[in-house]
């Protein structure tokens, strides 16, 4: 998918809840409206909408998402475009796991999509390491 952009970690040890707290706080700092769903088995998705930008360049019902799951020594961070949801439950993000969450994007989308999730995935990295 264009823009779409999956990291994969091993070995880390890394402390999951503690990251998505991270990359929480870091897109809050950037401006961002974030909603994170509970923990599942199947992992967590957090969303990220930014007002006025985001509005100008993408539909105002998408968001930046990120999906992570896996286990602390063996995990993978997937981010992306995709649907910004009202409710956000375990119910829903085991649905998403299992679908799609991501949405296929047009050229004016994918250039700030690209760009976003550069960033961002520099960031989770830095948070890791």
């Amino acid at each position: 998918m264009i823009g779409e952009k999956v990291q994969h970690f091993q070995n880390k040890g890394t402390d999951l809840g503690e990251l998505e707290g991270k990359i929480e706080s870091y897109l809050t700092s950037e401006g961002f409206s974030v909603q994170t769903s509970s923990p599942s088995t199947q992992g967590l998705v957090l969303q990220a909408k930014k007002g006025g930008f985001l509005r100008g360049v993408v539909d105002a019902d998408r968001a930046l998402s990120i999906v992570i799951s896996g286990n602390p020594s063996d995990f993978t961070v997937r981010i992306g475009i995709g649907k910004w949801l009202q409710d956000f439950g375990v119910a829903v993000l085991e649905t998403l796991l299992l679908s799609d969450l991501f949405l296929v994007v047009d050229v004016a989308e994918s250039a700030w999509n690209i760009e976003i999730e550069d960033k961002l995935a520099k960031k989770i990295e830095s948070f890791i390491e």
